[in-house]
């Protein structure tokens, strides 16, 4: 394992890679690794030292740091001026590890893996928030893309294909986000004895309300989710805030449109637990994320019938805990609701045979070979991680 703590200390890594022709694995804290092909034994570069707060301007609503930067200190440092990330950023402690392992996770890999939670609902995934970047690329060479400021319409919009790449694309160095400022007060609603259909639909009539929600779940009875109670056949989880009085404006609003919901005490943890994965920390089902439209989201939870599953983003991501032969069936039927399966955690063959994502179409494929290309000729970052 070599361990870098700057730009420059990449580019000569890269550099010496690329001149033996040596592909690498790039870690920092590891928390999602267990996602996606398994690397093998290649060589390890650690990025965890390229960290700390470059800039922050809170009059802005700008922050820039670096990928190594753990979630935990960039969250209390935006809590401060009551500004967040407006992903939501998650780490998915159902990968194990220490107690503690949730507070471990980096900023770059979250957005390496598209790691949003329940929060993503309001401000979109980090696409719509990561204006900029610093990089290094497959020739060693430093980059930028984007720009530090909100209205930027010059050029590639490249952050946009940093997000969700795992990796595969380039070796980040910086990171600067656009932030939204924090209300002050949220509560969380939940609607009890909620079947599926019911339940998504009283989601998504929050959804296309006026009220911002910053979280819409769906809990099946079946989930035994803790901090609920009893919920008979399903609960729908609606999250709210605003300053003090909108907020009760807004949970009188709720109510009009889907009934009388109560407060629940255990909100916040029960949604961290939502957008964690952390009830499938304890078992060893292969756990698969599903985004479909949120007007399947009941039709596809049914017919894949889980062991242990539920749902956010008002339907539109479908947590599934299901089983090795289960594999074709969840991939078939997110396909043809028009969305994609993303096999999150499973033994290191299965993920080896089946990929983080089912295989692309021939013409989009040769579109992802050919920006793979442009970035990294000789595949040295994270070869084979899809």
């Amino acid at each position: 394992m070599t361990r870098v703590a700057s730009e420059n200390e990449i580019v000569d890594y890269v550099r010496a890679a690329r001149e033996s022709r040596t592909p690498f694995e790039i870690v920092a804290a590891g928390t999602r690794r267990g996602a996606g092909r398994p690397m093998g034994k290649l060589p390890v570069l650690d990025v965890a030292g390229v960290s700390g707060i470059v800039e922050y301007q809170p009059e802005e609503l700008i922050v820039t740091a670096r990928p190594g930067t753990g979630l935990a200190e960039l969250k209390a440092v935006l809590a401060q001026k009551n500004q967040c990330l407006g992903f939501d950023p998650v780490d998915w402690t159902l990968f194990g590890g220490a107690p503690d392992f949730s507070k471990n996770g980096t900023l770059g890999g979250a957005v390496s893996a598209d790691a949003s939670g329940s929060g993503r609902l309001r401000h979109g995934p980090p696409r719509d928030s990561l204006l900029g970047f610093r990089a290094v690329n497959g020739f060693g060479e430093a980059f930028r893309g984007g720009a530090k400021v909100v209205k930027n319409v010059t050029g590639f919009d490249l952050p946009k294909l940093m997000c969700g790449a795992f990796g595969t694309l380039a070796v980040m160095s910086e990171l600067t986000f656009r932030v939204y400022p924090r209300p002050s007060a949220r509560t969380t609603l939940i609607l009890r004895g909620q079947a599926p259909e019911a339940g998504f639909a009283a989601l998504r009539a929050i959804w296309k309300s006026a009220l911002e929600p910053s979280g819409l779940a769906y809990i099946p009875g079946a989930a035994d989710f803790p901090g609920l109670g009893d919920v008979g056949e399903g609960a729908a989880l609606i999250r709210l805030e605003a300053a003090a009085r909108p907020l009760q404006e807004k949970i009188a609003a709720a109510r009009l449109l889907v009934g009388p919901a109560e407060e629940l005490e255990a909100g916040e943890t029960v949604f961290a637990r939502v957008g964690e994965g952390s009830l499938f920390r304890d078992n060893d089902l292969d756990v698969w994320r599903v985004t479909v439209p949120p007007t399947q989201a009941a039709r596809v939870a049914k017919a894949i019938n889980a062991a242990l599953w539920w749902g956010d983003w008002a339907g539109g991501l479908l947590w599934i805990g299901a089983r090795e032969e289960d594999a074709p069936r969840i991939r078939a039927l997110a396909a043809q609701a028009g969305g994609h399966a993303m096999l999150l955690r499973a033994p290191a063959a299965r993920r080896a045979a089946l990929g983080l994502y089912a295989p692309q179409p021939p013409a989009l494929a040769a579109v992802t070979a050919s920006v793979r290309a442009a970035f990294d000729p000789l595949g040295l970052f994270n070869p084979g991680r899809f």
